[in-house]
C-alpha cells in the first residue's frame, strides 16, 4: 500500500520507506552523507563525466563491460568493505585516484540502492551536506510548487544520524530559499504546516549541533575513525562547498 503525502516537504528517515509513498509528480533529493552521495558529488565536481549508481556488486560489473577500461572508474562498498578490485567508495581516495573525464561506476550497501528506488519519481537529485545549497537553489527555480521528499539512505533499514542530520540542514535551506522568493520567511511563505513532523525532527536535530561533530559521532562516523578515516569524515561535513547539481538522467547521475 502506498500513501499520498500532505506536505510539500518530507523527510523519509530510510529508503525501505519509498516503497510507502507514491512518487507520482515528486521531486526527491536521496541523502547518504557517509558516504555515497557525498562520493557521488565529489566526484563530478572534480570533472567525472557522469555516475552510475548500481544495485549492487554484480551489476556494477556488468556495466563496466560497456567501457573500455580506461574510460571508467569502478568503486564500492559492500558492509562497509571496499569490494575487492574496486577503488574505496570514499571522496579523497576517488579524487586522488583521478575521476576526470571517466565514469564512475559506483556501487554501495545503501545509497546507490535508494538512489535507484527512488528512480520512478520524474525528478531525483543526489544531495549531501556538500553541495546542499545548490541543489536546493535549483530546486527552487524549476520545481517550486512541487512536493519535496528527502530520501535518507540510512543503514540496512535502520535510520543514519549523518543522514537525519543532513535531512535537516536541506529542510532549513529550503524554508530560507522558498521563503525568500515567496517574500516570506521560515514559518510565513510557505508555512511551517507546509513541513511533515519528519521534517521538523530533522530540522530540530540539524540544529542542535556542529555538522562536524554530528558526523564525527555517529555510528559510521566512529567506524571511519577507527579506520583513520576522519579527512573523509570532515571533507564530508563540509557545508555547500561544491556548487554540482546531480540528477538522474537515464540511469545515470550528471551534474546539471
Amino acid at each position: 500500500m502506498t500513501v499520498q503525502l500532505n506536505h510539500k516537504v518530507h523527510v523519509l528517515f530510510r529508503r525501505e520507506d519509498i516503497d510507502m509513498v507514491r512518487l507520482e509528480n515528486k521531486v526527491v533529493i536521496v541523502l547518504d552523507v557517509l558516504f555515497a552521495t557525498s562520493t557521488m558529488i565529489a566526484a563530478l565536481a572534480h570533472g567525472a563525466r557522469a555516475v552510475l549508481p548500481t544495485m549492487d556488486e554484480a551489476s556494477a560489473r556488468e556495466a563496466a563491460t560497456r567501457f573500455t577500461p580506461e574510460s571508467c572508474v569502478l568503486s564500492g562498498e559492500l558492509y562497509a568493505e571496499t569490494i575487492p578490485g574496486f577503488v574505496s567508495p570514499t571522496p579523497l581516495v576517488l579524487i586522488e585516484h583521478g575521476v576526470k573525464d571517466k565514469t564512475l561506476i559506483y556501487s554501495t550497501t545503501n545509497g546507490t540502492v535508494a538512489l535507484r528506488n527512488a528512480s520512478a519519481a520524474p525528478h531525483v537529485y543526489a544531495g549531501a551536506l556538500l553541495n546542499a545549497d545548490a541543489v536546493v537553489k535549483h530546486i527552487a527555480r524549476e520545481h517550486r510548487n512541487e512536493t519535496i521528499l528527502i530520501v535518507c539512505s540510512g543503514s540496512m533499514g535502520n535510520p543514519n544520524l549523518e543522514d537525519m542530520f543532513g535531512a535537516g540542514y536541506f529542510v532549513e535551506l529550503i524554508g530560507e530559499v522558498m521563503g525568500e522568493r515567496m517574500g516570506e520567511g521560515m514559518g510565513e511563505g510557505m508555512g511551517e504546516r507546509d513541513f511533515s513532523d519528519a521534517s521538523h525532527a530533522a530540522l530540530a536535530l540539524y540544529r542542535g549541533e556542529s555538522p562536524e561533530s554530528a558526523l564525527l559521532r555517529c555510528r559510521v562516523g566512529q567506524m571511519m575513525q577507527e579506520r583513520g578515516l576522519v579527512p573523509e569524515v570532515k571533507y564530508a561535513a563540509q557545508t555547500s562547498v561544491l556548487d554540482v547539481v546531480p540528477k538522474l538522467i537515464g540511469g545515470e547521475l550528471r551534474a546539471l
